[in-house]
């Protein structure tokens, strides 16, 4: 665990370029990265998230380079692709590129997911490695990289817009307009703020948050970018900070507080400063960025983080590979994972440019699959799993796929989900339900690329997802303020009825009728 750079040797056969393109939100660093990308024979770009991923890998597809796309829940090949567009998670350090790029660097710090990001800095086999994030990351980087004999190379960049930290807050909800994003953390202030936005004037709202599945997230920015559309105004999660480009003209916080998972806290300097740097985006209808509060005492915070720069990244996040763990297990003569996990955790000494990974999740879901006869890389499988043990729904299909998988060696999805029963809903509470669901499909289909003949209903688990997708925007759809008689069937609706039985979405959607059809 002191030389993790080892664990790579296909790496460090290699005398990487590396480069480090760093600066601010909306600096075109990424851009000129994918530019190399794009012009390389094979590659690999590596993001935080899917819709990064997704992003990525139809850029180059559409500039006639072939790229596939690989995520923890999907997979999409083109014919004679040489490169890859990947979460972090998923990339490969067995292949050998000519270019990479790893997206949002300064999550190599994240408590939770920045061993992934060590992974990749250091595990990625590649002639060019482009390193894209925030300046508070180089050191830490310069520090992994000396041990590996890589030839480092740091590009600084500035901002390519304007922003402008107003003097003044919003004052009344009658002076929202077009282009804004009021930003708050939790759903229920979320759509408490659409209502009073949208009772306030002549504004209808997109909403984005991080529990809205990913296609209705994507979709949600895209009406609110598209200038034809209704909605014009956003309101959001920090969900926004990243993964999504958005035409916002002024970003307005509602507060400068969050509840963290552990306790309600104030913003970090990095989290004000990635969110704020989301309006003005460089070429779009508002190339001067703003950004105020709803609260006057919340603007010193603000002004001051602004113009601070990001506290510097001290260590980089680290996690044992499942063979670390095997021969740990061994040793130790026992294949239950929660104590092999946590006895390991508690004896390894570390370089200190690292830390161990928060696994208190994963503990959770060890505890659950020890009680199970299950193999020990069948546990750890289980245990990388995408559940989200805080919601109680999510967490009991992780039970059930769990106790299925070891009872028969086969989990069909209609054991524990009967298609047809999903509804829109009519509630906030229903709708949290329906986010849920789609967890619990996404876990399926997570698991159907780990476990491929033993959780067969990938299609099936695909279309409901769709189906749920559907459900919720027809929901925020309905949660708007509307004039009577303005009711419409979604293009996406439409376009859904085609791919999918027109009969069955009908139990969902009685608007569907002969004509959308």
């Amino acid at each position: 665990m002191t030389h993790p750079h080892l664990w790579y040797p296909n790496a460090r056969e290699k005398k990487r370029k590396v480069f480090l393109h760093v600066g601010p939100t909306n600096s075109g660093k990424t851009h000129n990265a994918l530019k190399r990308l794009e012009a390389s024979s094979s590659g690999v770009y590596c993001g935080p998230l899917r819709l990064l991923a997704r992003e990525v890998a139809k850029r180059l597809n559409e500039a006639n380079v072939p790229c596939n796309l690989t995520t923890g829940q999907e997979r999409e090949e083109i014919e004679g692709a040489k490169h890859n567009s990947v979460t972090v998670e998923m990339a490969d350090v067995t292949t050998e590129y000519q270019c990479a790029v790893i997206d949002e660097i300064q999550m190599v710090g994240c408590r939770t997911r920045g061993f992934s990001f060590t992974r990749a800095l250091l595990g990625i086999c590649s002639d060019e490695l482009h390193v894209c994030g925030d300046p508070a990351a180089v050191p830490i980087i310069q520090r992994l990289l000396e041990a590996t004999g890589d030839v480092v190379t740091v590009q600084y960049y500035e901002r390519l817009s304007p922003l402008v930290p107003l003097k003044t807050t919003l004052g009344s909800f009658s002076n929202i307009k077009e282009g804004d994003c009021m930003v708050t953390f939790s759903r229920r202030e979320i759509y408490k703020l659409k209502k009073k936005i949208e009772m306030a004037g002549n504004h209808l709202c997109s909403v984005v948050y991080g529990s809205l599945p990913p296609e209705t997230r994507t979709k949600q920015a895209t009406m609110f970018n598209d200038e034809a559309s209704h909605l014009n105004v956003l309101v959001a999660s920090d969900a926004i900070g990243m993964g999504l480009n958005l035409n916002i003209s002024r970003i307005i916080f509602s507060t400068l507080e969050k509840f963290d998972g552990v306790c309600i806290r104030e913003l970090t300097v990095p989290e004000i400063k990635q969110i704020a740097g989301r309006a003005g985006r460089y070429g779009s209808k508002f190339p001067v960025g703003e950004v105020t509060c709803l609260d006057a005492e919340d603007l010193p915070l603000l002004h001051s983080s602004l113009e601070s720069p990001s506290p510097i990244i001290e260590r980089a996040g680290l996690f044992p590979t499942y063979d670390l763990l095997s021969v740990y297990s061994r040793l130790h003569g026992t294949n239950f994972f929660h104590p092999i996990l946590e006895r390991f955790l508690e004896k390894a000494k570390l370089s200190p440019d690292y830390f161990i990974a928060d696994c208190e999740d994963m503990l959770k879901v060890a505890a659950i699959v020890d009680e199970l006869p299950l193999g020990l890389y069948d546990k750890y499988l289980f245990c990388q799993s995408p559940v989200d043990v805080n919601d109680d729904i999510s967490t009991q299909g992780l039970i059930q796929f769990a106790e299925n998988y070891a009872k028969k060696g086969i989990v069909r999805l209609k054991e524990i989900f009967t298609p047809g029963t999903l509804r829109v809903p009519t509630t906030h509470n229903k709708l949290k339900e329906l986010e849920s669901v789609h967890k619990v499909l996404e876990l399926y289909v997570w698991l159907s690329y780990r476990f491929e003949d033993s959780f067969p209903d990938r299609e099936l688990a695909d279309s409901q997802k769709s189906i749920c997708s559907m459900l919720i925007e027809e929901y925020l759809e309905r949660s708007g303020w509307q004039q009577p008689g303005q009711r419409r069937v979604l293009p996406s609706l439409q376009k859904l009825s085609q791919e999918y039985d027109a009969p069955q979405l009908r139990k969902y959607f009685p608007e569907i009728d002969a004509r959308s059809k």
